[in-house]
């Protein structure tokens, strides 16, 4: 799947042995109808149901069953906002494995209350910082083996997994939309849909105030945006990783960019109308597929996340954006 500095999509083969070794840690999330007009008919794939509230079980799961059990006895680490700083802390506790985070010094509470209840530790550094740990793959005075959140053909392996389950619920779906934030989730989807159900089309979620894949594909090579920290925390970045725009720009059909306002709307109607408790880039899936930028037809949303602060949900439901 690796060639050079660059990677193949996950063939089928790896996803559906991805599948495999993951099934008895993971749930297989239920694939449930919105019913609210909109354009198309939406569908919501529940990946805030895992365990730990978030997809990111399924990669670090695949990419940790594939390390030599030799290596793991020095501990794991790695890098994340919170959702992939839950799922290596719940898979290293699993093992009794010691497990360490580097985390922006914007993650959300919620979030690292929950690196907390997962007896791991964290260390809060400069967004700058943390985004270039994603590069050199290190940090002082970390140890043991690092999981990457999203640059990893094994994460993006697992990820795949969930566009297996997307076309045996829905064999007939027009577009998928994923949110976007390294781009593991949606390349990985991309690849199963890629073998599966060719047709069908998947595009990026971003933040406006966030979304650089948007502006790469504009420009035909990664580039540098303006990066504002909001409520929707899980996706954006100032930037995208080369190995990964080369992947999303051969997998995805574009990307959506949504307000802020448009993804707090997203999370009020989850919550409201199918009792739903979304993040925000759990939500900018249907807030994007609301717009009618991704076309009519079958459309599933993956709610990629439901790791919400409660006052920043009781700020949305209260009709702010935060």
């Amino acid at each position: 799947m690796e060639v050079g500095n660059a990677y193949e999509p996950a063939t089928l083969v790896e996803i559906e042995a991805a599948r495999e070794r993951i099934a008895g840690t993971i749930v297989r999330t239920p694939l449930v109808r919105l019913e609210i007009d909109a354009p198309g008919e939406i569908f919501l794939k529940l990946e805030n149901l895992q365990p730990i509230g978030s997809f990111k079980l399924r990669g670090a799961g695949n990419a940790l069953a594939l390390v030599d059990p030799a290596e793991l006895a020095g501990g794991v680490w790695t890098a994340s906002a919170g959702n992939m700083a839950q799922a290596v802390a719940w898979h290293a506790r699993k093992r009794g494995l010691r497990c360490t985070v580097v985390v922006p010094e914007t993650a959300p509470r919620t979030k690292l209350d929950a690196i907390r209840r997962l007896d791991a530790a964290f260390v809060k550094v400069p967004v700058p910082t943390w985004i270039e740990v994603f590069r050199t793959r290190t940090y002082p005075g970390m140890e043991g083996v690092f999981v990457h959140p999203f640059s990893d053909p094994n994460v993006i392996a697992g990820n795949g997994t969930i566009g297996v389950e997307i076309v045996e619920d829905l064999p007939d779906v027009d577009a998928v939309l994923v949110p976007y934030g390294g781009g593991g989730l949606s390349c990985g989807i991309a690849s199963a849909l890629r073998a599966l159900a060719p047709k069908c089309r998947v595009y990026a979620c971003e933040a406006e105030t966030a979304a650089p894949l948007m502006a790469s594909l504009a420009a035909g090579e990664p580039v540098a945006v303006e990066h504002v920290t909001s409520f929707v925390d899980g996706i954006g970045a100032p930037t995208v990783f080369p190995e990964m725009f080369a992947l999303a720009r051969e997998l995805l059909d574009g990307s959506i960019a949504v307000s802020l306002a448009a993804v707090a709307d997203a999370v009020r109607l989850l919550v409201e109308r199918a009792r739903v408790v979304a993040e925000g880039a759990g939500a900018a899936s249907v807030a994007a597929a609301r717009s009618g930028r991704a076309g009519n037809g079958k459309l599933v949303c993956v709610v990629s996340g439901g790791n919400i602060d409660t006052g920043t949900l009781e700020a949305i439901l209260a009709g702010n954006t935060p």
